[in-house]
């Protein structure tokens, strides 16, 4: 039933935002400026204050070339730095040799605007398919981008603790520095693991800066505004590295969450673990 019921609402969203866009269409011919407008709107062209399609967990609302593909690693290390003294971090290398949290994950633009994902994650051994609708972006007369995201995800490969989520990125940048974003979300069955049917709805906020030509700082953080709300609000912040196709990304998050399920049930009390997220893109 509740694929179903993401299937549902994946349809529903996808005809509204499909719907809005169509609402805002002319039959005028375009003005000079339009056109040149639409042709400076390239969808493979570096986007220098929104590189990679993830902020740190949190998408993004960059857009995907048609038929090009987008790849990413996750990597969460099981160590805690907030626990024992330094050399007792040094000897396991920063939590390095506590184990890690890994995820893989490849998105392909199936349509102009739409994207489709497949993304596994070693925690709970979760597959989260899920599609991203870039139904807004931003322009002179229009202030920011909006991109519906519609998931579902389960565990054991998904077949078990199913978790439907609805939510959508909006994003402002500021010339080619500053990007920041606001990502409100809804879970349903967010407490799968308990037996309990819950629902979590909340909010993920974060930017991205550049400070160096190709150097990033990145934060996010995803307070529960209602329902299943264990834990802390999950957290990060990160250094990134972009060369070419490449987006390295050091970062620090209070737990291994990364799917929108995940994210809902929050971080870990007193904790804090070094990780990375490395992405290429295939155009």
């Amino acid at each position: 039933m509740s694929k179903l019921r993401a299937l549902a609402a994946l349809s529903l969203v996808f005809a509204l935002t499909i719907a809005v866009r169509s609402a805002h269409a002319t039959d005028d011919p375009p003005t000079a400026a339009a056109a040149a407008a639409v042709q400076d709107d390239d969808d493979g062209a570096l986007q220098l204050a929104e590189p990679d399609y993830r902020l740190i967990n949190l998408p993004t609302t960059l857009r995907l070339p048609l038929f090009k593909g987008s790849f990413d690693l996750t990597h969460r290390f099981a160590g805690n730095l907030r626990e024992g003294r330094f050399t007792d971090q040094l000897s396991t290398l920063f939590g390095i040799d506590r184990g890690a949290t890994v995820g893989f994950e490849y998105r392909l633009a199936v349509a102009k605007h739409l994207e489709l994902a497949a993304y596994r994650t070693s925690l709970g051994q979760t597959i989260q398919t899920y599609g991203k609708y870039d139904v807004i972006h931003q322009h002179d007369s229009t202030p920011f981008s909006a991109s519906p995201v519609v998931s579902i995800e389960g565990t054991n490969n998904l077949q078990e603790q199913f978790a439907p989520a609805i939510g959508v990125s909006l994003s402002r940048t500021l010339g080619d520095v500053l990007a920041v974003y606001a990502v409100p979300t809804w879970v349903h069955n967010s407490a799968a693991a308990t037996g309990v049917d819950r629902d979590t709805s909340y909010l993920g906020v974060g930017g991205r800066l550049r400070i160096r030509p190709t150097v990033y700082l990145a934060a996010e953080v995803s307070p529960r505004l209602s329902g299943y709300a264990p834990g802390k609000p999950q957290y990060g912040f990160a250094l990134e590295k972009r060369a070419g196709g490449h987006m390295f990304q050091l970062n620090f998050t209070n737990g291994a969450g990364s799917t929108p399920a995940q994210i809902a049930r929050g971080g870990q009390p007193d904790n804090l673990g070094l990780g990375f997220n490395l992405s290429r893109k295939f155009y």
